[in-house]
């Protein structure tokens, strides 16, 4: 199928949806282990919550939650490609000597980076940082400025000499639910600029269609998987190149039936 799976490995304890749950490298490997076995074409590794309102972590302890991971994933199946998921530059660089090939950055300022490190590149429209980024987040018209980002970057990243660029629109990022599903509705707005990468598993808004079609006030996080299956096969349909989940088999088993 043409558009690739990305498993989430979140070794944090308060990412929104799975903080936690792999709690340490030992626990994470595991993960990996299961997400391949559920037909992941790619891992993203992230030791940092970009959850609304998180704060930072200091570097040595986002060092220490991904560089063991990726190691151990990498030389355990040295033809999966893995990502990390940072903002942080020595992050990035330590995780690709571990053996990350990519650089997912919610931050869209690390081109330097990863042209400097021979690696491919995404970069994420995010308004603010995470602490703040939901503080009434206001657009004139969110398709068009966000898409005017991402195009900026694809042209910083370029020059940079990035050899591979994703985009994404940042889905719950500085965003409110309107602002979300606009995004979504006009992905191919966003596959016109660069390949796009876009991560929809389990978010608010997800949340907030399944309660108004339940008529019930809210869906906790674990509850929200066929919305997420759904959405990630309507950015297949729409031309994504990868969809980031927690749910992967579900996930694979959906676009694959779609896409076929």
């Amino acid at each position: 199928m043409g558009t690739k799976v990305m498993g989430i490995v979140n070794v944090t304890p308060d990412s929104f949806s799975d903080g936690g749950e792999w709690p340490d490298p030992e626990s994470a490997i595991e993960h990996v282990g299961r997400l391949v076995l559920e037909g992941a074409d790619l891992i993203d590794v992230g030791g940092e919550s970009t959850r609304p309102g998180s704060e930072p972590v200091e570097l040595d302890v986002e060092l220490s939650r991904v560089v063991p991971v990726i190691e151990t994933a990498a030389g355990r199946w040295p033809h999966l490609p893995i990502s990390v998921d940072t903002t942080k530059p020595e992050v990035a660089r330590q995780a690709v000597g571990a053996g990350a090939s990519i650089i997912n950055d919610v931050s869209g300022s690390l081109e330097s980076v990863a042209a400097d490190l021979g690696v491919g590149w995404v970069a994420m429209h995010s308004p603010g940082p995470s602490s703040s980024m939901q503080d009434n987040p206001t657009y004139d018209d969110v398709v068009a400025e966000v898409a005017e980002y991402l195009a900026d970057a694809v042209r910083r990243g370029r020059s940079a000499g990035v050899d591979r660029i994703w985009v994404d629109p940042g889905f719950g990022f500085g965003k409110t639910a309107d602002h979300n599903l606009d995004l979504v509705a006009n992905l191919d707005r966003f596959v016109s600029i660069a390949p796009v990468l876009i991560g929809v598993s389990r978010k608010r808004t997800i949340g907030q269609l399944h309660a108004e079609s339940d008529g019930a006030e809210a869906v906790e996080v674990g509850d929200r998987l066929e919305g997420s299956v759904a959405m990630a096969t309507w950015a297949a349909h729409m031309g994504a190149h990868i969809v980031r989940v927690h749910d992967v088999r579900a996930t694979v088993d959906a676009v694959r039936m779609v896409m076929s």
